[in-house]
C-alpha cells in the first residue's frame, strides 16, 4: 500500500509540474538559425518585476573567437556577445504567449519588437522579431 501511495504522489507531482513547465519560458534554449543549424544557448529568466530577459550564455561555432557586438548602437556596443542580454522586457500575455519586449540580433546590431510563444508542450519556443507588421520567426529548443 505504501508503494502505491508513493507512486500516486509522484504521478501527482509530475502532473502538477508539467503545466508550469509548459507555460514558463524560463530556462536554457538552443537557438536555431535560418539554415536549421544550432547557433547559441540563451538563458531566459524572469525578473522580480515579472518581465523576462534572455542572455546568450554560449555561442556554438562562432565565426571568430570572443566576438563583440560592433554593429550595436546602444549600451551593448562593442560588448562581448557571450553573456549579452538579447531579450528585454518580455511579459506574459493571454494563453502561452509573451510580448511587449525587444530582441537584439547581435550580427546586425538591430533591435526588433519581439513576441514569443511556447509550443509542443513547452519544449519549443517560437521567437519572432518584428518590424511594423512583418515578423521573422525562429523555433528554439529547450535544453
Amino acid at each position: 500500500m505504501r508503494k502505491l501511495g508513493s507512486a500516486a504522489l509522484a504521478a501527482i507531482a509530475i502532473c502538477v509540474s508539467i503545466p508550469a513547465f509548459a507555460s514558463d519560458p524560463a530556462g536554457r534554449w538552443q537557438t536555431i538559425d535560418e539554415s536549421g543549424k544550432p547557433k547559441s544557448i540563451v538563458e531566459i529568466r524572469q525578473g522580480s518585476d515579472g518581465t523576462y530577459t534572455g542572455r546568450i550564455v554560449e555561442l556554438l561555432n562562432p565565426s571568430r573567437p570572443n566576438p563583440t557586438c560592433d554593429k550595436c548602437s546602444d549600451d551593448r556596443k562593442d560588448r562581448p556577445i557571450t553573456g549579452m542580454e538579447i531579450i528585454r522586457g518580455m511579459r506574459a500575455e493571454r494563453g502561452d504567449g509573451f510580448g511587449g519586449g525587444t530582441i537584439l540580433n547581435p550580427e546586425e546590431g538591430k533591435v526588433y519588437r519581439s513576441k514569443m510563444k511556447l509550443v509542443d508542450g513547452g519544449s519549443k519556443l517560437e521567437v519572432a522579431g518584428c518590424i511594423a507588421f512583418l515578423c521573422r520567426t525562429q523555433v528554439w529548443v529547450r535544453q
